[in-house]
């Protein structure tokens, strides 16, 4: 075939590539690879369309091929460093960036896959680098300033995230991601309601993007006036977008009793709440009944990682991965129950992929305070103070399963201070305070908590948490609570600090710890309550205003629960007026903790794989009773599920 011939049938390849018709272009491809098997061209073509079709290996061994025969084609070298990115060797795919835009120093999209490159590798002052050279090299390229904001958020700046997002939406209005950034760091500055007008705006122009939406049902939570009602339309109209009528077949052995393989996904196996209640439930998993599958989604691992790694079976990291790649990693594996760690939260969220069914039992647990609203998620573990039996179950759209006296097991950090320092008594004054989030922490929270301190005089209030340390974030608080009548001398601003010892730490300055309502606060409670501070909660009527009460309850202390504002006033006033039973607190509560529920690791573990245990065999009743009699396994045939579900179908049949 000559030349011309050969170049013609590349171009109809093209045609078909650009127009998004895949197999065609494929098909032409080959044809070409065939007759010149070292054609530059089509070895790059024929390579980026298997990146685009998710097949990275094939991907990879073709703009190898082509990066070979021309090594300084540098879009060509960017891509194929993009596949290499994408299977995790990260290491030789920096290499090829950096030589990419070495080789082409103005080259704006190597620089920005270098970036997220360097960010998967938690190197984040060099990915900064990276993203002044891009918006050096073109100040009006609007995906430049968006991965800019992106990156700046990951580290807290979101003032700066914010500017970023904004100059993007300057530099092209149309450029629609940019409005999902900026909704994304208004949430991250703790402004809600913009936050959220800001997500439907974006959602105007993508509806379908699945992300955005997750991110705005977790910014309802912090809104107030919104009702569990409509919380939960909300959910329920998110899983009829993302639900998928038509799902492969799933070939898991039928056996209720025997071993099962369990996988959990969440990008929080890490120095992270979750991973603080999760690590205590499988370290005392029986491995006799669970193999473990680990699914860590985030660029971080650090020394938390590391334990939970050397729990598992299997450990993998999907980060930065595709979803298809994602899918095919699961089914291959192929886990009997798969558990959702992050709900609606978290910087990628997978939960598109639980509505593709990738495991015969799926569960959602710890790291969302609501429901999914996925049809194919069958599960939500909770307890019965949490989600109270009734009431809470019309606003699931799972089965809610209540395991445990509470739904937690908190596992404190072994290098925690120890709380004898010093306390009210000691000061001659009470410290209030709150280590929540500031997202948490509502208008109408602060003016409830002005009451408690206009009544205790000289009382202080201590709030730490993410973004105290921008000043802007400061002065909303302080001019709320000054309105209130409370003085700014009596407020105190905590930013995060570097590691847990160090903020365990900062509540031996407080004496008595304040809840957030309606978004009750979790491991802050938890971490109080081992310092040997007192938490005031108040009961609400779902499940993120009710945590308070279930961690609580669990560890003897029902009478810091307060059924309204009037007695959580109440509450607090009582503990601030006795310093002597504070005193007996910060010596006390730690033993407290170590013998109730919530720190019953080895029961906990127990009661949460026999959970497990009873949702797989229901699963296991109803696949065989769906299968013809004759392949019901012998083995089988006395179970009394099996008898049950084989005497329905024939009474059916009968009838």
């Amino acid at each position: 075939m000559s030349p011309r011939q050969i170049q013609s049938l590349l171009q109809q390849g093209v045609r078909h590539h650009r127009a998004g018709r895949l197999g065609e272009a494929v098909a032409f491809y080959r044809r070409v690879q065939t007759i010149a098997p070292k054609n530059y061209d089509v070895l790059h073509l024929s390579g980026l369309v298997a990146y685009q079709q998710g097949q990275l290996p094939e991907a990879i061994e073709l703009l190898g091929r082509a990066h070979r025969i021309r090594p300084r084609e540098h879009v060509c070298e960017m891509r194929y460093a993009l596949a290499l990115l994408a299977v995790q060797r990260t290491g030789e795919a920096e290499t090829h960036f950096r030589h990419a835009v070495q080789v082409c120093p103005d080259f704006i999209e190597g620089w920005e896959n270098l970036a997220l490159c360097l960010k998967i590798q938690d190197r984040l002052a060099e990915a900064i680098a990276c993203h002044d050279k891009v918006t050096v090299l073109q100040p009006d390229h609007a995906s430049g300033w968006y991965n800019y904001g992106l990156t700046l958020s990951i580290i807290g700046r979101f003032a700066d995230a914010l500017g970023c997002h904004e100059r993007a939406l300057a530099a092209d209005p149309r450029y629609a991601l940019a409005y999902f950034g900026r909704a994304q760091a208004l949430q991250q500055s703790h402004r809600m309601a913009e936050a959220v007008l800001a997500y439907d705006r974006f959602l105007a122009l993508e509806p379908r993007h699945h992300e955005a939406r997750s991110y705005r049902l977790f910014a309802l939570h912090s809104l107030s006036g919104i009702s569990q009602a409509q919380l939960f339309a909300e959910h329920v109209a998110y899983g009829r977008m993302v639900d998928t009528p038509v799902t492969p077949t799933l070939h898991n052995q039928p056996d209720p009793e025997r071993r099962l393989r369990l996988a959990l996904l969440s990008p929080d196996l890490r120095t992270h709440s979750v991973a603080f209640f999760l690590e205590p439930l499988i370290a005392y998993l029986d491995r006799g009944e669970f193999e473990l599958y680990l699914y860590h989604d985030h660029f971080r691992e650090d020394a938390v990682s590391v334990r939970l790694r050397a729990q598992a079976t299997v450990w993998r990291n999907f980060v930065g991965q595709p979803v298809e790649r994602v899918e095919a990693i699961i089914r291959a594996d192929a886990p009997d129950i798969l558990i959702d760690l992050a709900g609606h939260t978290g910087m990628t969220n997978r939960l598109p992929l639980f509505a593709r069914r990738l495991a015969p039992v799926q569960v959602t647990y710890l790291g969302y305070p609501n429901t999914t609203g996925l049809p194919a998620m069958d599960y939500r573990f909770t307890d019965a103070v949490a989600d109270p039996v009734g009431e809470a179950d019309q606003y699931a759209t799972e089965q809610l399963i209540r395991f445990a006296p509470t739904a937690w097991t908190y596992a404190p950090p072994a290098d925690a201070p120890a709380p004898n320092l010093p306390h009210a008594r000691i000061r001659g004054r009470v410290t209030f305070g709150s280590f929540n989030t500031p997202a948490k922490i509502t208008d109408a929270v602060l003016e409830l908590w002005a009451r408690i301190l206009l009544a205790v005089p000289g009382s202080r209030l201590c709030l730490k948490g993410a973004g105290f340390g921008d000043p802007a974030i400061r002065q909303h608080y302080t001019t709320i609570l000054t309105q209130c009548g409370v003085s700014s001398d009596n407020l105190i601003f905590l930013e995060r600090t570097p590691d847990t010892r160090t903020h365990l730490a900062c509540y031996l300055d407080v004496d008595i710890a304040l809840d957030t309502t309606p978004y009750n606060g979790t491991t802050t409670t938890c971490e109080a309550l081992w310092m040997g501070v007192p938490v005031v909660t108040l009961l609400g009527d779902r499940h993120m205003a009710r945590v308070g009460a279930s961690l609580l309850k669990s560890v003897g202390h029902s009478e810091w629960v307060a059924a309204d504002e009037e007695e959580y006033v109440r509450h607090a006033l009582k503990l601030a007026a006795d310093p002597q039973r504070l005193a007996a607190l910060r010596s006390d509560l730690r033993g407290e903790l170590q013998s109730s529920p919530l720190l019953d690791h080895v029961g906990q573990a127990a009661r949460f794989g026999k959970a497990l245990r009873s949702c797989w065999q229901n699963w296991c009743t109803t696949r065989l009773a769906s299968l013809p009699l004759q392949t019901v396994p012998e083995s089988k045939m006395n179970s009394p599920d099996v008898r049950l579900g084989a005497h329905a179908r024939q009474s059916g049949a009968s009838a």
